[in-house]
């Protein structure tokens, strides 16, 4: 067994466990996700605005991800991940 698979070993059940944190509590977890964007964008006098909302995006996703990570149905509108997208033209 090499390094990576003893750290991916190691790590499972954190992944498992962070995953069930997120089913949980992932109403608390996008509030707080918006009013640290909020305060940041507040900081930064809208500078940055795009930037923030995409980062803020960005981390929404993620987290739903991990959140349905355990579930067995596929929503609409989603790939499993050994399909291989088709080329566009």
């Amino acid at each position: 067994m090499g390094l990576l698979d003893n750290l991916k070993a190691k790590l499972s059940p954190a992944k498992d466990k962070v995953s069930d944190l997120a089913q949980q509590h992932g109403d608390k977890i996008s509030h707080g996700l918006d009013k640290a964007a909020r305060v940041v964008d507040e900081k930064t006098k809208g500078k940055y605005s795009d930037r923030i909302q995409t980062g803020t995006g960005k981390a929404k996703d993620a987290m739903d991800r991990l959140a349905h990570k355990g579930d067995t149905e596929a929503g609409p509108g989603t790939v499993p991940p050994d399909t291989p997208t088709p080329p566009t033209p």
